[in-house]
């Protein structure tokens, strides 16, 4: 049997959570306060998941660069691989928050969106 000790990301109270695991299968999750603990302390030892934050580059705006990040979670270990590809990304001002960066970012089939507004020059 595996043990990993986790603090959940979930909510502002950060529970310290404690999974034990079989085979790779889930057998128990103690220590979470709420449900949401303990779907987030499942997911995080069986496919850790991860929102991705970044900028890319911005043509004829006020600044060069615009805010982004995926409009949903990807899988932990392609993190790297949306950021190589947002690297690569150049987009033209002007552009709103929600604005569609990328339809599907590094194969993933989750849309980066913009976070901020900026407008032409």
């Amino acid at each position: 049997m595996e043990t990993r000790e986790l603090t959940c990301i979930r909510c502002p109270i950060g529970c310290h959570i404690t999974v034990e695991l079989e085979n790779g299968e889930v057998k128990s999750i103690t220590g979470n306060s709420c449900p949401r603990g303990g779907e987030y302390a499942a997911s995080e030892v069986t496919h850790p998941e991860r929102i991705v934050t970044s900028l890319v580059t911005l043509t004829g705006g006020e600044r060069p660069v615009v805010p982004v990040k995926t409009a949903g979670t990807v899988p932990k270990e392609k993190m790297m691989d949306v950021v190589r590809a947002l690297g690569e990304v150049t987009v033209p001002a002007p552009v709103s928050i929600g604005d569609v960066i990328a339809e599907d970012i590094a194969g993933t089939n989750v849309p980066v969106i913009a976070t901020a507004n900026v407008s032409a020059r």
